[in-house]
């Protein structure tokens, strides 16, 4: 029996899955899906993502082609209520359907809020946000740095207040301040601002001011994505963020060393008003001369007061001068009269000195030299020398008894000390002997032998010189080892490393002794 025919049409499974893929394409060219992100690991490795969009009753994959990752003002993260436009297609491969993702954003403003506030806990975790991190403003930058879009008002009202308070040199990197690129474009000036040399041809800027007007949650998005926060707490430079109006806080406020309510603001906090500063240098000027002008009037005060206290100079020399004028007057008769005394005695004297007085003195001396002449003569020399000589013979007689006695005496008196002596001369001996044996056993105790003794060795090369690192030697010099029953020559065969550990020794742990 044959099988019944059938008049329906055979197809493929890829006609199938091709004519189901049109199908699906042609109903839903354009969508906007909401649903919840799960799965989602960051960009592939080719630079696609893929994740699931879900919600209560179903999930639907989604997949963002690498072109339009870059391009996306919002990244995916887990977890987070997005609202994605795309087309939906299908994957022939797996019989599945998917969502291609050409935008996303978040799911209200409410979603935004709670993935800013999970973004802001995040980078407070790191430490980005510290105040240890924050350096101090300069008082009196001479170049700012404005990082901002050229166009706008904003960089209007920044030139115009810093030309009012204190004019000073200004660098704009023009930046977009809204859109997918605002925040790649500000971490690039921030980054760049700070790669300035401080010598280079355009000068490095003292103060960075990133500012914007205000705006929307979602206009200002783009100061709080993370790269922008870190290159504000990497910078070296100090940085006021002037970022909407005082009510609009991003998260680059936070990392900011200054924050300010409006762009306004930044440029006052930046420099100080010229006028005010020339008036108040002027008033501390002032106010030094009339400090000076007090001290120099009190000192002169004080100067007049301490003089006052002393005598004149008149009253400090009149009695000198008085006891002067008397001693001079004195002065002149007291010279009259010793002129007259030494003028009578040399009178008296000269009376003493005539011829005849003197003729007699010269008779009396002349007498007392003939006696003495007459004393040395031959014969009275020869008769003193015999007297002399004869002296001293009696003198030899008696020499040799007196030398005995003499003797005798200093013999007795020095027997007693050499008995004291001798005692004395030994028990310093054997003090000394004493000492010396044990300065002998603690050399004995310190030498390098008793090292030996415990398995060390000492390791020399051939003129004796001590071998302390491995570098020393190289390969083919001879070595002399000395251990504590002798000595072992040996050769090297091979420098070791530097860094190369020891090994012990095979039947023992001798180790080199250095």
């Amino acid at each position: 029996m044959t099988d019944a025919q059938s008049n329906a049409h055979e197809f493929t499974v890829s006609e199938v899955a091709n004519a189901v893929k049109r199908t699906i394409e042609d109903q839903f060219g354009f969508v906007r899906v909401r649903g919840e992100v799960s799965g989602y690991r960051g960009p592939h490795s080719s630079g696609h993502a893929y994740f699931t969009l879900k919600d209560e009753g179903a999930t639907i994959d989604a997949v963002v082609w690498k072109g339009n990752f870059a391009r996306l003002a919002f990244k995916p993260e887990e977890g987070l209520e997005v609202i994605a436009t795309g087309r939906l297609t299908t994957y022939p491969r797996s019989s599945k359907y998917q969502i291609v993702i050409e935008q996303i954003e978040p799911a209200g403003a409410g979603a935004l809020m709670a993935l800013l506030e999970e973004r802001r806990k995040k980078l407070l975790a790191e430490g980005l946000f510290a105040p240890e991190r924050k350096c101090a403003i300069p008082y009196l930058p001479r170049v700012i740095g404005v990082v901002t879009s050229p166009t706008g008002a904003v960089i209007r009202d920044i030139l115009h207040r810093l030309e009012d308070r204190f004019p000073t040199h200004v660098i704009v990197w023009p930046v977009r301040v809204q859109g997918d690129t605002c925040a790649s474009e500000v971490t690039r000036a921030i980054g760049g601002f700070n790669g300035f040399e401080p010598d280079g041809p355009i000068p490095r800027p003292d103060l960075l001011i990133v500012a914007r007007g205000g705006g929307s949650i979602e206009d200002l998005w783009g100061f709080n994505e993370e790269s922008v926060v870190r290159a504000v707490a990497r910078s070296h430079i100090p940085i006021i963020s002037a970022v909407g109006h005082e009510t609009d806080i991003t998260l680059i406020d936070y990392a900011a060393d200054k924050r300010a309510p409006t762009p306004t603001g930044a440029a006052e906090m930046a420099v100080p008003v010229r006028g005010e500063l020339i008036a108040y240098v002027d008033d501390l000027g002032s106010r030094q001369r009339g400090a000076a002008r007090r001290s120099v009037i009190n000192l002169r005060d004080r100067l007049r007061a301490a003089s006052a206290g002393l005598p004149r100079p008149t009253d400090l020399t009149s009695t000198q001068r008085q006891r002067l004028d008397l001693v001079s007057a004195r002065l002149e008769s007291a010279l009259r009269n010793a002129y007259q005394k030494k003028a009578l005695r040399f009178a008296e004297r000269g009376a003493t000195f005539g011829p005849a007085i003197l003729r007699r003195h010269f008779e009396r001396e002349g007498l007392r030299l003939s006696s003495c002449a007459q004393r040395l003569q031959p014969d009275m020399l020869d008769r003193r020398i015999a007297d002399f000589r004869t002296k001293l013979d009696q003198f030899g007689a008696r020499a040799p008894v007196a030398l005995g006695n003499l003797a005798g005496r200093a013999a007795l008196r020095a027997r007693p000390i050499i008995a004291r002596l001798q005692p004395a001369f030994a028990r310093r001996v054997l003090d000394k002997r004493r000492e010396l044996e044990g300065v002998s056993k603690l050399i004995e105790s310190l030498s390098y032998r008793r090292v030996l003794d415990r398995g060390f060795a000492l390791v020399a090369d051939e003129d004796g010189n001590i071998v302390t690192t491995p570098n020393a030697v190289g390969p083919g010099e001879a070595l002399v080892i000395t251990v504590a029953e002798g000595r072992i020559d040996a050769t090297v065969s091979g420098a070791p490393s530097a860094s190369r550990r020891k090994r012990p020794t095979e039947g023992g742990s001798q180790e080199s002794l250095f």
